[in-house]
């Protein structure tokens, strides 16, 4: 399994030189005490960290990528002898690393069968749990995808999305909008597991498809929603729910509250994962540390860093080992996830959809601005290593780890926004039928927005 190639690399918090694989050779803390295994159903996840959807980002090569590096960190009772779907103990399915979810799915374009909806969850036969995100708007066209899912067995974990913050997703009512909606949540949610359970039956399948829910905190901070849909998913036989801790109209800006997240954890039964500001493997750690949650969801802090689910696994199960790549080690992830892409999309697509991750991928080290613009205009993978090549040849020989300019926030923060919502949506906690016809449209029949 591929982790980076054996070359001189600098410990930028331990000031030694070392030469060890180049993406990892750094020590920091280690937890007073390991996680306990997370479980949701019949998953059983002994390093609770999820990698967040993100759309035009965690489509099937960047989640293994991801998840490959993960599993590079693990202890070695833990690692996964082949690809593929591990069985837990009792008929369970193990994620040893993680779960790795798809891009946000719409449940309308499912149920309609749309070509590009289908292609994303048909997911990498790689994938040790296959997890599909959802979002819907309607109870009985949720229950329809999820059917879908279930009986044709393309899923073994099943997602629905209450947290997007876009304001072409709120103004109509969806999204992080929705759970004001307290009639209209419960009825989503209580279907979508009566849906998922009955068809397990139907199929014959051995184990069933839990059902989780990501949310936020609510639309702003006058009109929280996290604790009433906790409560709601508690009543709907929701297998875990996940918060970011911010409200809609926080958008990414400012910190999240992770004091909210231990709010919730001391108000569900649930399973509570926290999401937010997940930087460095440690941050990791402490979040589970300081809100009691079971699990972590990781977003942003990933983009242009797929070893930090190394860098988390390592700080989760005690280990000192954080990934600290020159850049050499860089550019051979870069170059390898131009391949994976190709492979997966066609190489026309897949070296266009590569474009923005060379970005992230080079963020903090010294290229300069000229290269980062040459290397935005590959349309080959044959460009994109002559453009590498290019880079590569202008620097020193070898080029360190650019060390805290690389490891705190990354992506678009933004700044607080009033979030965009129908006329009168927040008049009642409950369901209007003008209202109800108005979400008929909230639902675009393009996934992943």
């Amino acid at each position: 399994m591929w982790i980076g190639t054996r070359v001189p690399t600098v410990c930028q918090h331990g000031g030694v030189t070392t030469t060890e694989t180049a993406l990892s050779s750094c020590t920091a803390g280690t937890p007073e005490h390991l996680p306990a295994p997370l479980r949701i159903g019949p998953l059983e996840v002994p390093t609770p960290v999820e990698l967040a959807p993100m759309a035009g980002v965690t489509n099937a090569s960047f989640r293994r990528l991801c998840r490959e590096m993960a599993e590079a960190a693990l202890p070695e009772a833990l690692a996964p002898a082949s690809p593929g779907p591990v069985a837990a103990p009792g008929g369970g399915l193990l994620a040893p690393a993680g779960l790795y979810v798809t891009e946000m799915v719409t449940t309308r374009a499912l149920v309609e069968r749309n070509e590009r909806t289908l292609a994303m969850v048909r997911t990498d036969p790689a994938e040790r749990v296959r997890s599909i995100q959802l979002y819907g708007v309607d109870p009985d066209t949720v229950g329809a995808a999820v059917r879908i899912l279930v009986e044709e067995d393309l899923a073994d974990h099943i997602d629905l999305n209450f947290g997007c913050p876009v304001p072409k997703v709120t103004r109509k009512g969806g999204g992080a909008a929705l759970p004001w909606k307290r009639d209209l949540l419960a009825a989503i949610l209580t279907e979508a597991v009566r849906a998922s359970e009955a068809a397990s039956q139907a199929a014959g399948r051995t184990r069933e498809v839990p059902v989780t829910m990501k949310m936020r905190l609510g639309i702003d901070e006058e009109h929280e929603t996290f604790l009433d849909a906790a409560r709601a998913a508690e009543n709907a036989g929701i297998a875990a729910v996940a918060l970011h801790a911010r409200s809609a109209r926080q958008h990414y800006s400012g910190q999240a509250r992770w004091e909210q997240i231990a709010r919730l954890k001391e108000a569900t039964v649930l399973p509570v994962l926290g999401n937010g500001d997940i930087w460095l493997g440690d941050d990791a750690v402490r979040m589970m540390e300081t809100t009691g949650c079971d699990g972590v969801v990781v977003g942003r802090g990933c983009q242009g860093r797929p070893w930090l689910f190394a860098d988390i696994v390592a700080a989760m199960h005690g280990s000192s080992t954080r990934t600290r790549p020159n850049l050499d080690a860089v550019i051979e992830v870069i170059r390898r996830h131009g391949r994976m892409l190709a492979a997966e999309m066609g190489e026309d697509r897949g070296v266009r959809d590569l474009r923005k991750h060379v970005g992230w991928y080079l963020r903090g080290y010294p290229v300069g601005g000229a290269a980062r613009a040459d290397l935005m205009g590959i349309r080959t993978l044959a460009e994109l290593d002559a453009g590498l090549g290019r880079m590569r040849s202008r620097l020193p020989e070898v080029v360190d780890y650019p060390g805290d300019i690389v490891e705190g926030p990354r992506g678009r923060a933004g700044s607080p926004k009033t979030p965009r919502l129908p006329d009168g949506w927040l008049d009642s906690p409950l369901l209007d039928e003008g209202h109800r016809e108005m979400l008929s449209q909230a639902e675009s029949d393009v996934s992943g927005g």
